[in-house]
């Protein structure tokens, strides 16, 4: 009986693809025949399908499917299947139907994942289909192209894949099909983002698509290079605190219940949760920038300005090229000369996105460009913005942009315009006091010289050292600025030594009456004492030790530590005789002036502006906006076809038909006894109706 109702089931199995599918997957030598029936049938379909390639065909993409689960137990019969699909979807993927051809794309994909095919076939027949007008199928591409490369690199870089596949997208970003350009673009920026393809070959492919004729390709590019948008990182900053309860939600829920032991163990619980779940993110990938991996920065910064000058483009994407040549003419220190006066033009109050444009021209500014070039930008942002018919607001960020100018070139700025700046430390408006106070403080440090003698401040050993190099000066030296504190500090520390056993019997002799002894351990006094010796040096004697320090031996991250704390005393602490030393302050991580500039730095307003009409109104109505849930409901009628009461018919009749009637003729005849007995009904009444 078994017997016939398997022989009856295994007449069957043809007809059930995914049944005969598992049996194959368990045994496949024992349905070998079955297995043989099926790829004959194939075989008889394609043939038939090649007549009609447009129509739909729903036979062809259940074998396909079933063919590629299959494929690994069947090896020597499906040799040729992978190169049949292939050949396929290259002669017919334009007229194909669009879920056979998916089917086509998934079967192919299944045997890749098998690793029956080999990559670099596949993926640049990937990128041929990308060509065709199929949003899901290019969508399904993408995933797997980025998969797949990455899957190929994961125990280590496959060099030969990888060349092959650049080469590939390199003509694929010059392709007339624009979408399938702008995905191969997205792909290589994925990979690149993923520490995949992070080597110079990938950045300067994506260089080209900077020049593409295609907007939604140039902006990718450029967006590639300036990195993400603030706007962009705070909305993930939002999104990744709003991503379950925080910690102080947690201690809010517990401590609200009854102190029980049980409460206090269900929320030391929930915070071990919360902290494993915050300890999961995703790892830093650590990558020079892109910008510093393009070969000839200076042939791509002028090609970029001329297709600036050129473009027809939105503004917002003009903004954009602006931004990324600036850039580059920072980091790389360009020359470019015909960038500074481009962008004086925009340099207006009233012109849109005026301080992203300032900043462009303070990112771009840097020591090596001639002060004659940066000098008119200076100008036009003092005559347009630091006078007194503009805002607050609009002097403020003037200010901010000289001074982030004059940071990186400090000849650029003439001494009286210095000095007509300074002059603004004592506006009304805070912002400006303030943006003008940065500006005296940034040039004390620089050169104190330039500023009029009430703005100097009190003197320091540092700032009578100060003075800004004369352009294409170099002072060479062949010693490290500073290193002479170390032969000071290997004194003091012998010293130290040699005094060590008569201090420490000194202290137990005094420990032993019971005294306090006051020992200072204060970095603070000891680095004060460092430079009160170094002071006490020559100029000339304090050269020839850092000298002698800096051949005789290998510095230590320690010893430039100390070099920096002593260079730090000669700014902090007065010259002799000009008041009391200030504290020293050591902080490791300096703010120190970076290579990229964002916007804080040109917007930075120290008081909130004040709220105009619109926007206070705006809160005001946003504030009203329930209060229909405080308004008194009248009740609803029981019978809505019913007459009104006299009451209401008295309260809504003319007046001129009531002003003869006996209530109306004495109101004005009351007494004031009435009249409070009156008031008092009423505000009974109310009080009722209320309730």
């Amino acid at each position: 009986m078994n017997k016939i109702m398997s022989g009856r089931h295994h007449n069957k199995l043809p007809n059930n693809l995914p049944q005969l599918q598992n049996l194959i997957k368990r045994d496949p030598q024992s349905y070998t025949e079955e297995f043989q029936q099926q790829y004959r049938h194939y075989q008889s379909n394609v043939q038939i399908f090649k007549l009609q390639p447009d129509k739909p065909n729903k036979e062809l993409a259940d074998l396909v499917m079933f063919l590629a689960q299959v494929g690994h137990c069947y090896l020597l019969q499906l040799a040729s299947f992978p190169q049949e699909l292939t050949e396929l979807l290259l002669s017919h993927h334009t007229v194909l139907q669009p879920d056979l051809r998916m089917t086509f794309c998934k079967a192919l994909i299944l045997l890749r994942n098998k690793d029956l095919i080999n990559p670099t076939g596949l993926l640049e027949l990937f990128f041929e289909l990308l060509r065709c007008h199929d949003k899901l199928l290019r969508k399904t591409l993408y995933m797997h192209i980025v998969a797949d490369i990455k899957n190929i690199n994961s125990k280590h870089k496959n060099n030969k894949v990888n060349t092959t596949l650049q080469n590939f997208m390199y003509t694929m970003l010059r392709d007339n099909n624009p979408k399938a350009a702008k995905i191969s673009l997205d792909v290589m920026i994925e990979l690149y983002k993923r520490n995949i393809w992070n080597d110079a070959k990938t950045v300067n492919v994506i260089t080209t698509a900077c020049f593409s004729k295609v907007t939604k390709i140039l902006v990718a590019g450029m967006k590639f290079f300036l990195g993400k948008d603030e706007d962009e990182k705070r909305e993930s900053d939002s999104e990744s605190e709003e991503d379950g309860p925080s910690a102080r939600d947690l201690m809010v829920r517990y401590s609200t219940g009854k102190k029980t032991s049980k409460n206090k163990k269900k929320m030391e619980k929930a915070m071990k949760v919360l902290k494993k779940h915050k300890k999961k993110k995703k790892v830093e990938v650590f990558n020079f920038s892109a910008i510093h991996l393009i070969h000839d920065p200076q042939d791509f910064s002028e090609k970029l300005l001329k297709q600036l000058e050129d473009s027809k483009e939105r503004f917002e994407v003009k903004i954009m090229m602006m931004e990324l040549i600036s850039r580059m003419v920072g980091i790389h220190e360009l020359f470019l000369f015909n960038y500074y006066p481009f962008v004086q033009r925009f340099i207006q109050p009233h012109q849109r996105e005026v301080t992203k444009i300032l900043l462009c021209a303070a990112q771009s500014s840097h020591q090596l460009v001639p002060p004659e070039i940066i000098t008119p930008v200076i100008m036009t942002i003092a005559n347009n913005f630091v006078t007194d018919r503009n805002s607050g607001e609009v002097m403020c960020v003037g200010i901010n942009a000289i001074k982030e100018v004059a940071a990186r070139c400090p000849l650029a700025i003439t001494e009286e315009l210095l000095q007509d700046l300074a002059q603004y430390k004592m506006h009304k408006d805070k912002n400006v006091m303030m943006s003008a106070r940065g500006l005296i403080q940034l040039f004390r440090n620089l050169n104190p010289q330039m500023l009029h003698k009430r703005d100097r401040g009190r003197p320091t050993e540092f700032s009578t050292e100060a003075k800004i190099q004369d352009y294409g000066e170099l002072e060479a030296k062949d010693y490290i600025t500073g290193a002479e504190v170390l032969e000071v500090e290997e004194k003091k520390g012998d010293q130290e030594d040699d005094d060590g056993w008569e201090s420490a019997s000194s202290m137990s002799d005094d420990d032993e009456d019971g005294e306090w002894i006051d020992v200072h351990h204060s970095s603070d006094e000891d680095t004060t004492e460092m430079a009160e010796k170094l002071k006490s040096m020559d100029p000339d004697e304090r050269k020839a030790k850092a000298a002698a320090v800096s051949s005789s031996r290998l510095l230590t991250q320690e010893d430039f530590k100390k070099i920096r704390l002593a260079q730090m005393a000669k700014e902090v602490n007065a010259a002799p005789g000009k008041g009391q030393k200030r504290k020293i302050v050591d902080d490791d991580d300096d703010n120190e002036r970076g290579e990229i500039l964002t916007l804080r730095d040109i917007e930075k307003l120290h008081k909130k502006p004040k709220s105009d009409k619109e926007s206070r109104l705006a809160t005001a109505q946003a504030g009203r906006s329930d209060r229909k849930d405080f308004v008194r409901k009248r009740k609803e009628k029981l019978n809505p076809f019913a007459s009104t009461s006299n009451k209401d018919k008295k309260r809504n009749k003319n007046f001129m038909m009531m002003r003869h009637s006996q209530n109306v003729r004495t109101k004005n005849k009351r007494s004031f006894r009435d009249k409070q007995i009156a008031l008092r009904d009423a505000l009974i009444k109310r009080k009722k109706q209320y309730k």
